[in-house]
This record gives C-alpha cells, structure tokens and sequence, in this order.
C-alpha cells in the first residue's frame, strides 16, 4: 500500500496532539485575535487577545478527542453561519447519491463553504462527511494545513514546479483518491478545476479527470476505471458571492496589468469573508452518477457531461437577470423560464444596486459578467438545442 502520510487527513489518534500544537501557535492565535477582536487597537489584539484567544482554546479542546468530535464541533459553526448568512438553503437530488462510496465533482466558487455545504447537505441524510482536496496554495502557513487536516481535507500538491516531482505527486494523488473511494470505502470531494471560478463560468478541466485515473491499471480502460470511483456532479448556486468585489477587482487588475499579487494573509481573508459573508439562497443539487460510462469515453467527453449536469441543476436568481440585463439592456429575457417572477427581481433589484454601489467602478464589468454567466450559458445552450 502506498504511503499517504504527507497528504492524508489526520486520524483520531492525531487530533488532540494537533490540536495541542495549534493552541500554542503564535500565528494562529495572532489571525483568531484579528477576527475576534477586531475593534480593539492592534497593540492590544497582539497582547491582551492573543492571550485570551489561546486561555479559550486550551479550555475548548480538550474535549475533542476524534476527528468526528472535531467535525461536530465545526458542525455547531456551520449551523450558525446558515442561520446568519443563508435566508434559504435547498437540497436537491440527495437520492442521486449511490449507496457505496462516490467521487463529488462540483464548481467551485468558494474555497471552504463549498465542501461544507456538500457536507453539511449530505451528513443531514445520515451520510457521513467527505475527505476534502485543498491546494496546498492556500496552506502557506503551517497551522492552516493543520486545521485542514484536521479537518479531513487531503493536500493536492500544486506548488511543485519541477515535472518529475509534480507527476509523482499527481500520481500518489491519484492513489489516494482511489484507495479512498474503491478501498476505504469513502466519500470524497474534489472542484472540477484548480482554483475559484472567479469568472462564474463553471468548465470542468480534462486534466483533472485524467489526474483520476493515472493509477488505473495498464490494461484497464480509462471509462473502466473511473465507474469505479462513482462520480457524481454536484452543482452549486449562491445568490450573492460574498466575495464578488475581491474577484472583479483582481480580474481586472489581471486584464489591465497582466498582474496580480496577493496579500500576504490574503487567502485567510478570503476564507473568513465566504463563510461569513451574506449569500441569499443557495442550492446544493446532487447530479446522477456517472459510473455506467462505455469504453470509448475520454476525458474530455466526461467533463462535458459533468458540466452539463451542473449547468442543467444550477439556479438561476434575479442577481443573474439584473447583471444580464445591465450588460445588455436590449435583450429579452424570459424569466419565468427559470422560475424567477417578476416580484422576486423587484424585490431583489435594491439589494443588487447595493452590491454593485460597494464596489468600485472599475471593476464593475467583471462583477456583472461573472454573476451574467450562468445565465448567458443557460440561454446559449438552449438556443444550441432549438437549433
């Protein structure tokens, strides 16, 4: 059996080690000061909150002895910042899920609300959670990789840079999806494409559907191979991203500038601004399996039937038909079409403005296109198909 221990979610008999090691992490309990403390002046937050903050914590886990105390304890979160930032979560197509173990692909807008609600939608039908794919991009400090882990997200490695090393990596990557799915007997949950959809257009990339099944057999089909893994689409619609303004605002300094360098505790803000920032309505809708594929599918075949699933499911709300309608103010769009009435964009109209209000307006045609394209994706397909 292959060696997983660098990318693996911790066990049990890990946790309170780890969890020990965290409380007394200078950096950790500095960024948990920042967030609960953020009105007190920095000097304070850096002595006096970094204290309290580690006084709390030590307290707190000494309870959690497993990783699924842990996931409970997250749990009692999650419940709170639906509560606060979600006024309607849906779940749909909870009976799509195969009895064994299954592969989650969906878009990915978001870097950590997006498994937890494939998680918290799932655990609600008495499932239990995932192992999670993070990029060890977003692992830039040592006590996120930690709480990653801890919470069972497993490391994709995609700062490798030299070829040899990045196809080893991929390769155990791999493994361990399979082992996870076909062996342990585990769910898993991966994006469709490496990084945010920023853009809001939701591509599956082929690579990642060959990364799969670079640990298949040699005389075992490529199709053979991933109707093992059970794959299963899952598309994921919020309202309002309450990261919208960060995204345009770095999408436009891209195509302006051709650059684009990130804070240096940007990813940590970012992941605090998603889980509680305000969403409106969101759907988590579970596609069909799609383990009954024939011999002849590539990869490239695959991904496009995973992202007609997720196209087909995701929800379309007024901030898609206004952004549209701003965009292109002569076309006609038949809301009804998508289950949206007329009240419903009325009532929404103001709340949109004051999105767009808040952002500066140079990036105001990214913000519009990237909440547009659903929709614009929407319409182009059926067009294709009267066609």
């Amino acid at each position: 059996m292959a060696n997983f221990d660098d990318i693996r979610p911790f066990n049990d008999g890990e946790v309170q080690p780890t969890l020990q090691k965290l409380i007394r992490d200078p950096e950790l309990l500095a960024t948990f000061s920042q967030y609960k403390f953020s009105n007190w002046p920095k000097f304070l937050r850096q002595s006096l909150g970094s204290k309290l903050v580690s006084i709390g914590l030590r307290r707190h886990v000494n309870k959690l002895q497993t990783v699924r105390d842990f996931q409970e304890d997250v749990e009692q979160y999650m419940n709170k910042m639906i509560r606060e930032t979600i006024t309607d979560l849906s779940v749909e197509g909870v009976e799509n899920i195969p009895k064994g173990a299954c592969l989650f692909i969906s878009n990915h807008r978001d870097i950590a609300m997006d498994p937890a609600l494939i998680n918290w939608s799932i655990f609600q039908h008495g499932r239990d959670t995932v192992r999670i794919a993070i990029g060890d991009n977003l692992l830039s400090k040592p006590w996120t990789s930690d709480v990653m882990r801890l919470n069972k997200s497993f490391i994709v490695q995609r700062s490798i840079t030299a070829p040899r090393k990045l196809f080893a990596a991929f390769k155990k990557l791999s493994a361990y999806i399979g082992h996870s799915v076909t062996v342990d007997q585990h769910d898993v949950w991966i994006a469709q494409r490496e990084g945010r959809a920023k853009d809001g257009v939701d591509i599956t990339e082929p690579a990642i559907i060959k990364m799969f099944a670079m640990s298949k057999a040699k005389d075992e089909s490529l199709a053979a191979y991933l109707n093992t893994l059970n794959i299963v689409p899952v598309s994921l619609s919020y309202e309002y991203d309450p990261c919208d303004v960060a995204k345009a605002r770095e999408l436009t300094l891209k195509a302006t500038t051709g650059h684009y360098e990130k804070g240096e505790h940007e990813d940590i803000q970012t992941i605090g601004a998603g889980i509680t920032g305000f969403k409106g309505r969101v759907s988590v809708a579970f596609g069909k399996p799609l383990n009954q594929l024939n011999d002849e599918t590539t990869a490239d075949e695959l991904a496009a039937m995973i992202d007609e699933s997720i196209l087909a499911q995701y929800e379309i709300r007024p901030a898609n038909i206004l952004a549209l309608q701003k965009l292109d103010p002569e076309r006609e769009i038949d809301a009804t079409a998508f289950n949206v009435s007329a009240q419903d964009i009325a009532q929404q109209q103001a709340v949109f403005e004051q999105r767009l209000a808040d952002c500066d307006e140079a990036y105001h045609a990214q913000l519009l296109s990237a909440y547009a394209a659903p929709l614009k994706r929407k319409l182009a397909l059926a067009t294709k198909k009267e066609s």
